[in-house]
């Protein structure tokens, strides 16, 4: 499949701090109150209407705060010929909001024409890596943008994979050109329903893709078979993700960050408290290298 190159929009810069995303919700109380935010994420199908009541929120929140369009439902992993529909519907808003970030999942969530509601892993192998570089080469085409793509939650692994997950987003990032959304809440979630060390993952990326991240609550489940992780979003940052996040911070820099918060929606808030508490992580990491910085020049 052929997709045409257009010209390129001009983005707003989203700024490295911490946001959250937003939700119908909120719309009225984020026009009243200008909540101290970085910025709003939004899922970009829920914009793909003509007119109407989100569209609408959406212009007047773009007035005062950065953007960022997060898909769910492009199926990039797909086998499926890219949806040439979606796509276009996708263009129109980056032209029409200019965001400052666009991503998409390393997932595929559709098979012959059929959509499922769920973002399913691919197997990791050389010839689904060269399908990713190939299906992400031609959205960013498309867009004329830069794309990021996010690593995603799993509770079974592919006996076919031969890639660590981490070795497969790296390649893609530096074979394609696209950024890293790197989600530390579905790292950690991997990483203990496949007992693995989530810092080998921090450690294997590189940095200079890392251009977001995202912080999400999950559910723990006990199974017959023992424990499981669920990225449910439906909770607040647990403690053990926190951890992770400030470590991941140590050593990405800064960068973007959001609060992801999809079902059981919570008052606006609570949403701002967590990030209020990331951004002071970040804040916290970053006067700490200063402070470090400045004692090794006086050193020298």
């Amino acid at each position: 499949m052929t997709i045409t190159t257009k010209q390129a929009s001009v983005a707003k810069p989203v700024p490295a701090k911490a946001g959250i995303g937003l939700r119908a919700d909120h719309y009225v109380d984020v026009l009243n109150d200008h909540p101290d935010t970085g910025w709003f994420e939004v899922h970009s199908e829920n914009y793909f209407g003509e007119g109407g009541r989100p569209l609408y929120y959406l212009e007047k929140i773009a007035e005062h705060y950065p953007l960022s369009l997060h898909g769910v439902g492009l199926s990039i992993g797909s086998t499926d010929a890219l949806d040439t529909a979606h796509l276009k519907k996708l263009k129109s808003l980056v032209q029409r909001f200019e965001p400052g970030l666009i991503s998409e999942h390393l997932s595929w969530g559709s098979v012959g024409g059929r959509h499922f509601n769920d973002l399913f892993p691919l197997p990791y192998t050389d010839e689904a890596l060269s399908h990713m570089v190939e299906r992400v080469n031609q959205v960013q085409e498309y867009l004329g943008r830069q794309i990021l793509i996010e690593n995603v939650s799993s509770y079974l692994q592919f006996e076919s994979s031969t890639i660590p997950e981490w070795e497969f987003i790296r390649e893609l990032a530096q074979k394609s050109g696209c950024g890293i959304l790197l989600d530390v809440n579905n790292i950690y979630v991997n990483a203990k329903n496949h007992k693995l060390d989530p810092r080998v993952f921090i450690e294997a990326i590189p940095v200079e893709y890392v251009k977001e991240i995202h912080l999400a609550g999950h559910t723990v489940k006990q199974l017959e078979e023992g424990e499981i992780l669920i990225d449910t979003h439906n909770k607040r940052v647990t403690d053990d993700v926190w951890a992770l996040y400030q470590e991941t911070m140590q050593r990405v820099g800064k960068v973007p960050v959001l609060i992801e918060w999809d079902t059981d929606i919570p008052a606006l808030s609570v949403l701002l408290d967590e990030a209020d508490k990331a951004q002071r992580i970040m804040d916290s990491v970053h006067s700490s290298d200063a402070r470090q910085g400045e004692h090794h020049e006086r050193i020298a």
